[in-house]
């Protein structure tokens, strides 16, 4: 009979012996209970079966298991088996035999030494900053909660300064900062640009980063001997994308040799890809361009010749803007004879084919009338000094405040503005846009919105953000989201103190703050951080009005407390990258 005694000291016996000493153990055996059967060890897999399942192709065993045995009867020898089982044993037993029977491969060449850098890293408490940006992962959901800031939304400010100051990646984190690109491409071009000539390295060891092999093409090349003869190869052999970015990198450069290089093989390429290498003429697009973009007008695809005649157009001196300007001048003319000088329209009866190889859309959308679609594609396409001769002299400020006959006054000033973003007209675009606190400026006046915040694209920064903060003062923010984003960063000070303004009069009326969530978001990257001074009033909860949304002052509280965590965070942020 065993004793705990007894049983405790084989215990420690079996404990303190050397296992090499000690017999195999016999394999457990429960007690019987009275109704009970008494268990055994598994019965070993048959040589037989194993050697069977060693004959199975492997590829068998995966399409069977992806099919399911219900469906294809795995082609084993195992009687007694069911086919599930039968299926997982010999995968096990496949499993063995190849990774027993593998041969050890020839070791691969080492990789060159990654090339140097010249630029000096970034200090060390910048390089624990961009540690602590590249770990930070947003959070799934809906709207925003609690004080933290949103590191990864401060992740490109924090690139750009540190490419303006001239510093290079720390090595240890250049694989994080590539990772983050990969997942964002808005990071790319900073990302790589900071990464420096090591992510290309990289890149060619990991394909999860081959983005910088096509994203980053070498700047050397562009003319002569021995690197144009490289531009040429991987131009002719690279990836689609790979051309994309070789052709804009070269046009940054050598304008010339990238449209050179884009004739040699125009003709064979296919419409969708001439449409993408079109597109890359924007950059550089000068006088030289235009005997190319004449012969794409005539292209078979209309995508392609709208394009090319949008890039034309840009061209003041062009003989298609010489066209245009001549049959835009036949539909506007000033009638002298009432009593306030008026603009009169005279629309196109047809779109010929003359007008058609010039880019105009002979089709319009629904909805809208054919002499009006073809109008506003003549007047967009035609200089803008087309006007000042063909009206008397008159400045577009004096042109814009005409009145136009018969409610044609919103077509023709929608394609003015358009004309003024093709052309980046400053003194036009200031003419449409006009004064910020005009009752129309917020709509629907004859200038939307969203084309106002186009011409804002070529006013000065300066001038850009007096107008918005013009426009905030007198409208607030529910429309200036918009607006907001075309302005410099970060914000001038009377913009900033302008949004700052707006955001107090919302808290106050006692409205959620998730109705101001975009504009929140662009102030924490965009607002001068020096403003966080004047922000800390505005983190305490404030009194609740009998009429305000319940709970709305403990979320501005919140939302002003991550403004001002926010707007510290990119001072420090600026310290620690001073050089």
């Amino acid at each position: 009979m065993t004793t705990p005694a007894t049983r405790a000291r084989t215990t420690r016996t079996s404990r303190t012996e050397p296992t090499a000493l000690r017999p195999p153990a016999p394999a457990p055996v429960a007690e019987a209970r009275p109704g009970s059967r008494p268990q055994t060890p598994a019965d070993p897999l048959p040589a037989r079966a194993a050697a069977a399942f060693t004959r199975t192709p492997w590829e068998e065993l995966v399409t069977t298991a992806l099919l399911g045995t219900d469906r294809r009867t795995p082609p084993l020898d195992a009687p007694g088996k069911e086919a599930p089982i039968a299926l997982l044993d010999a995968a096990a037993v496949q499993t063995v035999h190849r990774r027993a029977g593998l041969r050890p491969a020839p070791a691969a060449a080492r990789p060159e030494p990654a090339p140097e850098d010249p630029r000096p890293v970034v200090p060390p408490a910048a390089r624990r900053r961009l540690a602590s940006l590249l770990a930070d992962h947003p959070t799934a959901g809906g709207g925003r909660r609690g004080t933290a800031p949103d590191l990864m939304e401060l992740l490109p400010q924090w690139l750009a300064l540190a490419i303006d100051r001239g510093f290079a990646a720390p090595p240890e984190l250049l694989p994080a900062l590539l990772t983050a690109a990969r997942g964002r491409t808005d990071l790319r071009p900073q990302a790589l640009a900071f990464a420096g000539p090591r992510a290309r390295w990289l890149a060619g060891l990991n394909p999860d980063w081959k983005f910088a092999l096509r994203a980053a093409p070498h700047r050397a090349a562009a003319t002569g001997g021995q690197g144009r003869a490289e531009v040429e190869r991987r131009w002719q052999e690279g990836l689609f994308a790979e051309r994309v970015a070789l052709l804009a990198a070269l046009r940054d450069h050598d304008p010339a040799a990238a449209r050179e290089l884009l004739a040699d093989t125009w003709a064979t390429e296919r419409a969708e890809d001439r449409l993408m290498f079109l597109d890359s003429l924007r950059t550089g697009l000068g006088p030289a361009d235009e005997p190319f973009l004449e012969q794409a007008l005539g292209d078979r695809s209309r995508n392609v010749r709208a394009t090319a005649a949008e890039l034309l157009s840009a061209l003041p001196a062009s003989a298609l803007a010489a066209r245009m300007a001549d049959r835009a001048s036949s539909c506007v003319a000033l009638d002298r004879t009432a009593s306030t000088p008026t603009l009169t329209v005279e629309a196109p009866h047809e779109c010929d084919a003359g007008m058609e190889r010039d880019g105009v859309a002979p089709k319009p959308p629904a909805g809208r009338g054919e002499r009006s679609w073809w109008l506003g594609q003549l007047v967009e396409a035609a200089p803008l000094a087309t006007w000042r001769h063909r009206l008397g002299g008159r400045t577009p400020a004096d042109i814009v405040a005409l009145p136009v006959a018969d409610d044609w006054r919103g077509e023709l000033h929608a394609a003015w503005c358009r004309a003024a973003v093709r052309q980046r007209d400053a003194t036009w675009s200031r003419a449409l846009l006009g004064a910020p606190s005009a009752p129309d400026a917020a709509g629907p006046g004859a200038v939307s919105l969203a084309e106002r915040a186009k011409l804002l694209a070529a006013l000065p920064a300066p001038e850009r953000a007096a107008w918005v903060a013009g426009f905030i003062d007198a409208h607030g923010l529910s429309e200036a989201f918009q607006l907001l984003g075309g302005c410099a960063v970060p914000w001038a000070p009377d913009l900033g103190r302008a949004v700052v303004d707006a955001l107090n009069i919302a808290r106050d009326a006692g409205s959620y703050p998730w109705s101001f969530s975009g504009v929140m978001g662009l102030a924490e990257r965009c607002l001068d951080p020096a403003e966080a001074v004047r922000l800390d009033a505005l983190t305490a909860v404030p009194d609740e009005r009998e009429d305000a949304a319940p709970g709305a002052g403990g979320y501005w509280s919140e939302a002003f407390q991550r403004l001002v965590t926010t707007l510290r965070l990119r001072a420090e942020m600026r310290e620690e990258l001073t050089p």
